[in-house]
């Protein structure tokens, strides 16, 4: 599930984008407010369901990845994997990650999850988002994208009162 992406773009081209984007980019971006914002959104969304959100917002790539060939996709999977979003009691964690310097965005959605809402559910978050942020609307795109996830979510792993509801993953919003 991508957006808008400049990665096709020439690797020489590249480079300097994600050498010159950083963590301080996607911060004067959303601001501490902002991004405090964002993690209350997270927050108040797994309480309307059993699936767990991570939101992760990367400036660029470091100069070793790029060299090695890394693409927002396998970055995404890595960090899928390395921010356990794959280790919930229902296999329904998604990740929406956006890679500043190239413009690109991924969702991944758990085997649960994916099980019951298919591709183009997600590739119209990620089309929505990218919508938002080429408008320059960028905290706005990523609070409807988490209110759509949270749709979906609910949707298919609804609460019940009956049954506990732990906050299996942290809500921080991720930067790098």
């Amino acid at each position: 599930m991508t957006g808008k992406s400049r990665a096709s773009a020439h690797p020489l081209l590249r480079w300097p984008r994600h050498l010159w984007t950083d963590e301080a980019d996607v911060r004067r971006q959303l601001g501490a407010a902002g991004l405090k914002r964002l993690q209350a959104q997270v927050r108040a969304s797994e309480v309307q369901h059993l699936g767990e959100l991570r939101l992760c917002i990367e400036g660029g790539l470091s100069w070793q990845d790029l060299t090695g060939g890394q693409t927002a996709r396998s970055r995404a999977l890595h960090l899928f994997s390395t921010l356990r979003v794959w280790d919930t009691e229902h296999n329904n964690g998604v990740l929406i990650y956006l890679l500043l310097a190239d413009h690109r965005i991924e969702i991944l959605a758990d085997r649960g999850i994916m099980a019951r809402a298919g591709h183009e559910h997600w590739a119209h978050i990620a089309q929505q988002l990218a919508a938002s942020l080429h408008d320059g609307q960028f905290e706005q795109g990523l609070s409807q994208a988490i209110a759509s996830v949270t749709q979906l979510l609910a949707a298919h792993f609804p609460v019940d009162p009956e049954q506990d509801n732990p906050n299996e993953l942290p809500d921080r919003v991720v930067v790098i």
